[in-house]
């Protein structure tokens, strides 16, 4: 196992293309970190770089305590899976899992130690002998997965690998590939877009946009303190309700922001270093919207669409004045809520965030 330190990593394809524009990242030995943003953003092209499958133009990509910049990828002590599964159609499960270790020259009782410890892992033992055309995408998946695992590397990386898999697959896929990094306690950095797979599988996450990362932190902590709007945006199914406001001031230490038509919300976040009369933008997460009581004065609304989906209810409403359709989610016991009905929203202050006008998050108070 060893860490992964990027210092000032960047790379340019020409003069005025550069899509990694200086990453700097401490990655500790056996964490599992996601790199996760929108397709172009750059983060497999990172990946393929600390892989030595891309060349670094700039900056220091250490493993452990060696530099590994001009280190040749078969020498990194990495093993690498991709989106396909690149297998063999004509070799058994066990001997495209045993490949590289006979192209390494390792003897035979090593290699059928690797592979059989393998597949017991990957609960594949019982396909050992057969051919890939026989496996479905999930035990393909498996297969490319035991390949790596059978070279013992000291990094795993993941490029975007269930991409290809149904929904119920990836599912499946991410409670192995969870239960994998607890059996082998080696370090894992793994690519993707989806952001579900993201909070679900990561130790840490890193969060890019367009060659710069833009936030690192736990799943937990990127979610509930976006350090600005794409992070904000990005993360969360249905994302972050975003609504431009303009900052009134700060009143028992909670900033007062004005939406159109008058309507007041207070947050509890420090707006200190912000004036008033400035753009800023309020940010509510569905969940944490809630409907009015008896007794809730609350901000009127109308119901656009109602999804029923059992455990939850997903409405989206408008509100008079206000360009923007809000999602709510709420309890699944809301079964009578409907198209065009009136509510009243409650934005609870110690739920809202609120940005400042270059985007960046103004620093919760509770």
């Amino acid at each position: 196992m060893a860490s992964v330190t990027l210092k000032g990593i960047k790379k340019s394809y020409t003069k005025d293309v550069t899509v990694i524009k200086g990453v700097d990242l401490q990655i500790k030995d056996g964490e599992f970190v996601v790199f996760v943003g929108p397709s172009g953003c750059g983060k497999s092209t990172l990946l393929r770089m600390i892989a030595g499958l891309e060349d670094i133009t700039e900056g220091e990509l250490m493993i452990g305590d060696a530099l590994a910049n001009d280190v040749h990828a078969s020498k990194r002590g990495i093993a690498m899976v991709f989106q396909s599964y690149a297998l063999y159609p004509h070799m058994s499960v066990y001997d495209n899992m045993a490949f590289s270790l006979k192209l390494a020259g390792a003897d035979k009782a090593e290699i059928d130690k690797r592979v059989q410890r393998a597949a017991e892992i990957l609960q594949i033992t019982h396909l050992l002998e057969r051919k890939p055309k026989a496996l479905s995408g999930g035990q393909r998946q498996r297969v490319a997965i035991g390949r790596a695992i059978v070279r013992e590397p000291q990094v795993f990386l993941f490029d975007e690998p269930l991409s290809n898999l149904d929904a119920s697959l990836r599912l499946n896929m991410r409670v192995e590939l969870s239960k994998l990094h607890a059996d082998l306690k080696t370090t894992m950095i793994y690519v993707t877009h989806d952001q579900v797979e993201a909070m679900t599988l990561a130790d840490r996450i890193v969060v890019f946009n367009a060659g710069v990362v833009q936030q690192v932190g736990s799943p937990l902590e990127m979610y509930e303190n976006p350090a600005n709007l794409f992070v904000a945006g990005f993360l969360g199914s249905p994302k972050m309700n975003l609504l431009e406001a303009q900052l009134v001031g700060v009143e028992n230490g909670l900033a007062v922001v004005r939406l159109p038509k008058g309507i007041t919300v207070r947050a509890a976040v420090d707006a200190s270093r912000a004036t008033a009369g400035s753009k800023v933008t309020l940010g509510v997460r569905p969940e944490h919207i809630q409907l009015a009581t008896e007794g809730d004065v609350g901000i009127p609304a109308r119901v656009d669409l109602v999804e029923h989906l059992g455990d939850i209810v997903l409405a989206y409403v408008e509100i008079p004045g206000v360009n923007d359709i809000l999602a709510v989610k709420l309890p699944g016991h809301y079964t009578n809520l409907k198209r065009g009905d009136a509510v009243r929203l409650v934005f609870p202050e110690t739920s809202a965030l609120v940005f400042d006008e270059a985007g960046l998050a103004f620093k919760r108070t509770v």
